[in-house]
């Protein structure tokens, strides 16, 4: 009678967890499993937005899409933009946030600054630095005009479309990364930076490298995975500012799948882009899960 009653008591237990995680799955299930389970669907067949029917044809817009000039274009300045915006909006809001946090005067001030971008809309952004970058009337040609240097024009020129878009993505994401790496520093012992100059270290750049940047490493990958997947996604400057020009050499893989399916209406080519989207993204999750758990570990 007792194991039968642990038992009905186990089982009601198992239930009751059912029944409360029933509608984090059912949400789970519609919002993010559902709709990527219908992209993949989609993208093996030949349904265009707003076609009365459509049928299966298999992996045929796959192989469109890996013999398209195009597309090997997007994924080309999609990991351009990644290996410069990353690189430098990390590295930037790691030195300014060990000067704000070595002088400690106004911190808070600094903090609201840099961060400002990160809290303002991109689209609003995006027309003010349209008009920073005009090559007519743009602030940025008046002050580079002051230096005696030609006028350019930073949206227009295909040699330097991409150029600008990654400033503009490095100064969006530099506040984002920043307050991480602020945080990062503020849960720093004090008693290590005591202890490693007891131990003989005593300049400021030796104890970056045995303290500050060792205990930063979890900080430090977390800070590169986000800006690299926030990259990835680039999209909304590409589209006030350049749409994809000019010569398709600002043309991101975002953007792309966003004109094939919404210009041209053939949404099961955007959808079969969508899934090399979904794929590199997943590939970047991953690889930050596994890093954290087997990489960068302090107990």
């Amino acid at each position: 009678m007792a194991g039968q009653r642990r038992l009905r008591a186990r089982i009601a237990e198992a239930l009751s967890g059912l029944l409360l995680s029933a509608p984090a799955a059912f949400l789970m299930v519609g919002l993010l499993i559902g709709p990527v389970v219908a992209v993949i669907v989609i993208s093996f067949t030949d349904y265009e937005l707003g076609a009365p029917g459509w049928e299966f044809t298999g992996t045929a817009n796959y192989e469109e899409m890996l013999e398209s000039r195009l597309f090997w274009k997007s994924i080309v300045n999609t990991v351009l933009y990644v290996a410069i915006v990353v690189p430098v909006s990390v590295f930037l809001a790691l030195g300014t946030a060990l000067l704000i946090e070595t002088t400690g005067v106004w911190r808070a001030f600094y903090r609201a600054v840099f961060f400002l971008p990160v809290m303002a809309t991109l689209i609003a952004m995006s027309l003010a630095w349209l008009v920073v970058l005009n090559p007519e009337f743009g602030l940025l040609n008046k002050l580079i005009a002051l230096a005696g240097l030609p006028a350019q024009n930073w949206l227009g020129d295909p040699a330097l479309a991409i150029y600008s878009l990654c400033a503009i993505g490095i100064w969006q994401m530099l506040g984002f990364n920043l307050v991480l790496f602020l945080a990062g520093l503020s849960g720093i012992p004090a008693p290590l930076y005591d202890a490693a100059e007891v131990d003989g270290v005593p300049t400021a750049m030796d104890r970056f490298l045995t303290v500050t940047w060792p205990m930063l490493g979890p900080v430090t990958l977390f800070v590169v995975v986000i800006s690299a997947i926030r990259s990835f996604q680039v999209f909304d400057t590409v589209e006030v500012l350049t749409r994809g020009g000019p010569n398709r050499t600002t043309e991101v893989l975002v953007y792309s799948i966003y004109s094939e399916s919404f210009e041209f209406f053939r949404t099961s080519y955007a959808a079969a882009l969508a899934v090399v989207f979904i794929l590199l993204i997943f590939a970047l999750s991953a690889l930050k899960l596994w890093l954290l758990d087997r990489r960068i570990h302090y107990g």
